[in-house]
């Protein structure tokens, strides 16, 4: 057998490949970023065509620096940022238009109507999803209501659909040489468009959104052989493709939180926290996603709570990119270290509306408290407790929906290596913090769930036994300290809600 497993992970910033060793650990990887393009306010695209070649790429490039071939890979895994909507011509391959990111808010009026009328129950019932800008279907609507050509190929059966992961299987398969249009429970989860029950596409569904069922890929289990990926440039000329998992619920799987009542927090782009509900549906009453955990070959799907967060990485690179108060991301640390507190500043970055468990998307960033003595470094301590507020938003709906108090946070992800936040975040929860050895779970679980398709993992327990603890942050502050700063917290939000007309 090889000795291999290796992960293509797509995130909503970056596209990389890291290659595993059978102990989990990490024997390369390459990593580009992608273009965010920004045409308008509230609206974030992607180029498909640039990921496409970067996916070649990083690749080609882990694979060099391994000094390994694809026959040293036994498998290989797919995780891929969730909901971003990609639709393209069969026969030539060609996008229609740029990618539609999930952070993307033009389809407010889509689903605002939807949540006036009856379509919106129809839509939680059927899916365990509110009607939401965040999610593939009203993109989708939204593409085939402004691209002619795109609405004509599509009734005419011409057009595909898909999220990245099905892009992206798609063109690694064949493309227009019979390339797999195919993609997993997860990811379809995702669209408003499947029976969370049946994992089936639903054909009321499809109705509400004017879809033609022509254009969608199939449902497959999120572990299992998809198909022969060549690569650009390397050799020999395929590798087996036997994974693709949304990227929350690769990191579960990468976390192994393959129990019920396991949970984790990803901080990436955004913050997105999955509890483990087992094969039961369970309905939140709090503002919650239910969702598909993950589904391995040959056995029965497992379900998760999700709270999902649009903005917290991602308001990091905005202090760098637009604002220009850093020059790299991890500068944050640094800055916000040479406060002791955030001086009375609350930053709400609801760039893209506000996601669980308030569901405003006509919620925008707000900046509130600010004084002669703020400094940029109240402004980045700011920002990493807003990715601590948002994430504690988010655990006490899903204490109450569950009736479980959380004893321990699991973390993972890029944000993690930013001690000051995960320090922030112990003490604004109120509970430890624990990071994994390898903090980028997204690609471990990707390549886990590929391992064991092809039996390069036996089961479970090889998994559980690879899994350590790197790093503990306790909580510090007080109780009055931390009822105090949520106190302010809320007051923040409620002035970043009722921006945008819907």
């Amino acid at each position: 057998m090889a000795e291999f497993i290796g992960a293509i992970d797509q995130g909503t910033s970056s596209t990389r490949f890291v290659i595993f060793d059978h102990n989990g650990k990490e024997k390369a990887r390459h990593q580009l970023e992608h273009t965010q393009i920004l045409p308008r306010p509230g609206w974030v695209e992607h180029d498909p065509m640039e990921i496409l070649e970067n996916t070649h790429t990083v690749v080609r490039a882990a694979l060099s620096k391994a000094g390994l071939t694809t026959l040293d890979l036994a498998a290989i895994g797919l995780a891929n940022q969730r909901e971003t909507t990609v639709v393209w011509e069969r026969a030539t391959g060609r996008p229609y238009m740029n990618a539609i990111v999930w952070q993307d808010t033009r389809t407010d009026s889509i689903t605002a109507e939807l949540a006036r009328g009856d379509g919106g129950e129809l839509v939680r019932q059927r899916t365990g999803l509110p009607p939401a800008t965040y999610f593939s279907g009203g993109k989708l609507e939204w593409i085939l209501e402004n691209h002619e050509e795109a609405r004509r190929a599509g009734n005419e059966g011409r057009a595909c659909f898909g999220t990245i992961d099905t892009w992206l299987l798609w063109n690694l398969t064949g493309g227009t040489h019979g390339g797999k249009h195919v993609t997993d429970v997860t990811n379809a989860s995702r669209t408003m468009l499947m029976d969370l029950r049946k994992l089936a596409w639903d054909d009321e569904l499809l109705g509400l959104f004017r879809v033609p069922r022509e254009m969608l890929p199939e449902i497959h289990s999120s572990s299992g052989h998809y198909g022969e990926a060549v690569i650009q440039g390397t050799g020999p000329p395929s590798v087996p493709l036997t994974a693709d998992l949304g990227d929350q619920h690769a990191a579960m799987v990468g976390q192994v939180c393959l129990r019920p009542s396991d949970a984790k927090n990803t901080y990436g782009t955004g913050n997105f926290l999955l509890f483990n509900t087992g094969p039961e549906i369970v309905r939140s009453n709090s503002g919650l996603l239910s969702t598909v955990c993950y589904q391995m070959d040959g056995s029965a799907p497992v379900y998760a709570l999700e709270g999902s967060i649009a903005v917290t990485g991602s308001a990091i690179q905005w202090l760098r990119d637009q604002l220009r108060v850093i020059s790299q991301a991890s500068d944050s640390e640094a800055l916000a270290g040479l406060v002791d507190d955030n001086g009375g500043v609350y930053f709400v970055p609801a760039f893209s509306g506000l996601f669980a468990p308030y569901w405003r998307s006509d919620a925008r960033g707000a900046i509130v408290g600010l004084t002669r003595a703020s400094t940029s470094a109240h402004l980045a301590r700011a920002t990493l407790e807003a990715i601590c507020y948002q994430t504690k938003d988010v655990v006490l709906a899903m204490e109450r929906d569950t009736g479980a108090n959380l004893g321990v946070l699991k973390v993972d992800g890029g944000v993690t290596s930013n001690r000051l936040c995960m320090q922030l975040q112990a003490d604004i929860l109120g509970v430890p913090v624990s990071k994994p050895g390898f903090a980028e779970t997204t690609s471990l679980g990707a390549a886990y769930a590929a391992g064991l398709a092809v039996g390069y993992w036996a089961g479970e327990e090889e998994l559980r036994a690879n899994w350590v603890e790197d790093e503990r942050w306790e909580p510090r502050w007080g109780e009055e300290r931390r009822e105090a700063g949520y106190v302010d917290w809320k007051r923040a939000v409620e002035r970043s809600v009722g921006w945008v007309n819907r």
